[in-house]
């Protein structure tokens, strides 16, 4: 029908148009952002889910680094505790070398002015061993209480019931009290200790019997100590271990959370680019028959001349 007030095939090349012109500024939007979600229009439960999946990768990824700082804060209580074996094994040296019948009293005194200065750095190693300025093996009840002193909670997950909890006081307080056994002036939670002790001599009289009586029996409370600091070497080693492991478990879950995300938000270039195109040849094309639609009106004219 030709009519002047109503052009059918204009008002429907219109409506194309405009629905083409939208598809085309999606696509470019995609394009150029590389999501294919852009907002919650384009697929409202995709971008639900996609921020449920985000929302977990990056709580798993902080919960990574924490186990990597924990890891890092075992380690340097490890290490501290190696030299303190180190240090024990070196006094259960001199304890063997002063209860020899050999030893003089002169010699056990010398011994003992050794063992003394090893004891000195034995609660240096205790009271002042940090990680990022938080002691580490200082007892409970000193002005620092150490890490080690209380149970431990790791947060490794991006929820509130992920938690590893691991208990070393136990460990601690027993090397400790074992050191203190067998070095009378070990000084423990920062609080003044007994004076040095005569462990592998008699300083006081100076009698080698005496020296060779004590250094015997100190040799057996050396061993006991360094039994000790092993069973917390191990236990640390223990935990740092199981928090590798959660490092190497949270790195898998997060790469494929990370590959789902991506496969709901990501946009597919090859496919969005065909799109992009198609939206283009269909503006062009609707265009022109607009233009050609338009034109229609003057056939009524021409009717009436």
């Amino acid at each position: 029908m030709l009519s002047l007030h109503t052009n059918a095939a204009a008002l429907s090349a219109q409506n194309s148009i405009s629905r083409t012109q939208s598809s085309l500024s999606t696509s470019m939007t995609r394009l150029s952002t590389g999501f294919r979600i852009n907002s919650a229009m384009d697929d409202a439960a995709g971008l639900q889910i996609a921020t449920r999946l985000k929302t977990q990768t990056s709580g798993m990824g902080v919960a990574m680094r924490n186990t990597q700082n924990s890891i890092s804060l075992m380690q340097t209580s490890e290490g501290a505790l190696d030299e303190t074996t180190n240090i024990l094994n070196r006094m259960k040296d001199l304890a063997t070398q002063a209860a020899d019948g050999s030893s003089t009293a002169a010699d056990q005194s010398a011994m003992q002015k050794e063992y003394n200065s090893l004891t000195d750095e034995l609660s240096n190693i205790f009271n002042n061993t940090k990680f990022g300025g938080t002691t580490l093996l200082q007892k409970a009840g000193g002005a620092a209480p150490g890490k080690l002193s209380a149970a431990i909670t790791f947060q490794i997950g991006a929820s509130s019931g992920e938690k590893l909890s691991a208990d070393f006081s136990t460990e601690r307080n027993t090397a400790s009290a074992d050191i203190k056994a067998a070095a009378a002036g070990f000084v423990d939670a920062g609080v003044a200790g007994a004076a040095n002790g005569t462990e592998i001599s008699d300083l006081a009289g100076g009698v080698a019997a005496t020296g060779s009586t004590n250094a015997n029996a100190t040799i057996d409370k050396l061993a006991t100590a360094i039994d000790s600091v092993g069973a917390l070497r191990s236990k640390l080693g223990a935990v740092s271990n199981r928090l590798d492991h959660v490092y190497n478990n949270l790195s898998n879950i997060s790469t494929n959370t990370k590959n789902a995300t991506g496969r709901i938000m990501d946009v597919d270039f090859a496919s969005e680019s065909a799109t992009m195109t198609s939206s283009q040849m269909l503006l062009q094309a609707g265009t022109a028959m607009l233009k050609q639609s338009n034109s229609q009106s003057s056939l009524v004219m021409s009717l009436l001349q």
